[in-house]
């Protein structure tokens, strides 16, 4: 056998198994579960409860479930710096609540908030604004100093 037969037999070989391998891997799926009921006065709570899954326990948008989804998680801690060094608040409250839906929020991957937080609240308003004020109020500290 020649040297170039041997060669491209090698390559073969090595792409075959490599689409082997990359077939056997296990499609990446977000599980559904019901939402847990934390506190309302604590930020770091919920945000470890209800967003670290996708965005990362230190918010950079690498958490375990964020493979799975279509559109990366934002980098949270980033937030200031994209909007000239300012912290969004209105607009985090804004997509926390379910006003202003991302085109990550509200799919079958990643819920709006306020509504789930409506549902654990019992409906009373006061609470899920606490919820809102609380979680924002978490993420702004999280900001790249």
């Amino acid at each position: 056998m020649s040297a170039r037969r041997r060669l491209c037999t090698v390559f073969a070989v090595v792409i075959a198994l490599g689409m082997m391998a990359s077939a056997q891997e296990p499609k990446k799926e977000i599980k559904h579960v019901p939402i847990k009921t934390t506190s309302a006065v604590s930020g770091p709570e919920m945000y470890k409860s209800y967003c670290a899954v996708c965005h990362g326990i230190d918010a950079k948008g690498k958490g375990p479930a964020a493979d799975a989804l279509k559109v990366p998680p934002t980098d949270l801690t980033a937030l200031a710096s994209k909007n000239g060094g300012k912290y969004p608040a209105m607009k985090v409250s804004a997509m926390i609540s379910g006003e202003d839906v991302p085109a990550a929020h509200g799919s079958k991957d990643m819920p709006v908030w306020g509504q789930l937080f409506w549902s654990i609240s019992g409906g009373h308003d006061a609470e899920v604004q606490q919820r809102v004020a609380n979680l924002n109020k978490y993420i702004e500290s999280l900001q790249k100093k």
